[in-house]
């Protein structure tokens, strides 16, 4: 049985709260985007630095970004509705992996024509110092961006958000690098300024290709870590109650982890008792990762990869009833009938209340009466009085 985790969780998240703080953040950094890479392209172009030009190009692409940014967490921040009641989480790894996808068509174009030119010894006109002083304050401002976004990332459990953090950082290293080839350009290496774009390109495709290859193992629910696998299953095997996991999947969505585990328990207890023991492995999933959304959990009386699956044909409960009466006439009233179907078979407990002076049934001969059934395991017959 599949019985799905309804054990006390924390409050769900303010959807409106968490799009609030994406967008304030994101506008921020969008406009800081913006005058950094004016400063950049006018600094790079009046005084002679391709990497610095490729750095305010580069900047201008995070403003692209921030403007996905804004449109996807508007969307995939919504509550979960009839068509989605997972929610919309799986937009904000679409709109990752357009972001990356943009950053590695940007670098590529980057790249490509700072080769050319450094091929072609393009490189004939030192930098001047006013390229040291907008390469520092880009420095300065995205490292500041970069530490407020994420900080707002992490809090909302936003990888998109986290992701144009690290965006962030790459321009303020890109800046660095502007800086140090800068030096070098000023002291005689000037092909120093063309070989630092062609890096910098080649920083903004990496990152964009770590955000893409990301979004699309989420996208094809790649599962948790060996590590975060194997945790999870020893959690799961060590509450009271459970003597084996024989399954486990998990998926992401966004930064929420789903999952479905099944529990092998003995096969004599009750059906409560069985749920009772499933919530307690919730619980202990949930102090282990607390970003788990959903757990799904399946009560197996026995391990089915192990053993032949039971059939769907075995016979359901109103026919065993209908066979005890054609067998053993009718049965004395208050009579409780508990099955277990195990390994294709179906094992019955009969319970019998109020026997009086009627003959009591022996197990032995009903056992025997049952036996030419191939599906029938065996019978217990159990009596007591009120």
């Amino acid at each position: 049985m599949t019985l799905p985790s309804t054990s006390p969780v924390s409050h769900p998240p303010d959807l409106q709260a968490e799009r609030h703080a994406a967008s304030r953040v994101t506008i921020i950094g969008m406009v800081l985007d913006a005058v950094l890479g004016v400063i950049k392209v006018i600094a790079g172009a009046l005084f002679h630095s391709q990497a610095l030009i490729v750095d305010g190009i580069h900047s201008f692409s995070d403003v692209a970004s921030d403007l996905v940014v804004l449109g996807v967490m508007r969307v995939s921040r919504q509550a979960p509705d009839q068509n989605h009641p997972y929610g919309h989480q799986r937009i904000e790894t679409m709109g990752t992996m357009v972001l990356g996808s943009i950053l590695i068509a940007v670098g590529a174009a980057l790249a490509w024509d700072n080769v050319l030119r450094l091929i072609e010894g393009a490189a004939d006109q030192v930098p001047g110092w006013p390229v040291l002083v907008a390469a520092a304050a880009s420095v300065a401002g995205k490292e500041w961006i970069y530490r407020y976004t994420r900080r707002v990332g992490q809090a909302i459990r936003s990888d998109l958000i986290i992701a144009n953090a690290w965006h962030s950082r790459t321009d303020a290293f890109s800046s660095v690098i502007v800086l140090f080839s800068t030096v070098g350009a000023m002291s005689g290496w000037v092909w120093l300024d063309i070989l630092a774009a062609v890096a910098i390109a080649g920083i903004v495709m990496h990152i964009g290709w770590t955000f893409t290859w990301d979004a699309v193992k989420e996208l094809v629910d790649t599962g948790l870590s060996p590590e975060d696998t194997d945790m999870l299953k020893r959690i799961a095997r060590d509450t009271e109650g459970v003597r084996n996991v024989h399954e486990l999947r998990s998926r992401r969505m966004g930064h929420d982890i789903l999952l479905d585990i099944h529990l092998v328990v003995p096969p004599e207890i009750s059906v409560s008792e069985g749920h009772q023991i499933g919530m307690q492995v919730v619980a202990g999933m949930r102090d282990a990762l607390d970003n788990i959304r959903d757990i799904n959990f399946h009560i197996d009386a026995e391990n089915d990869q192990e053993h032949l699956q039971t059939s769907e044909r075995l016979p359901s409960r109103e026919a065993i009833r209908s066979l005890l009466a054609e067998h053993l006439g009718e049965l004395p009233p208050h009579t409780r009938l508990r099955l277990h179907y195990l390994r294709n078979k179906v094992h019955m407990e009969l319970f019998v209340d109020n026997a009086g002076d009627a003959p009591q049934l022996e197990s032995a001969e009903v056992n025997q009466q049952l036996a030419d059934y191939p599906w029938f395991g065996s019978v217990r017959i159990w009596y007591s009085s009120r």
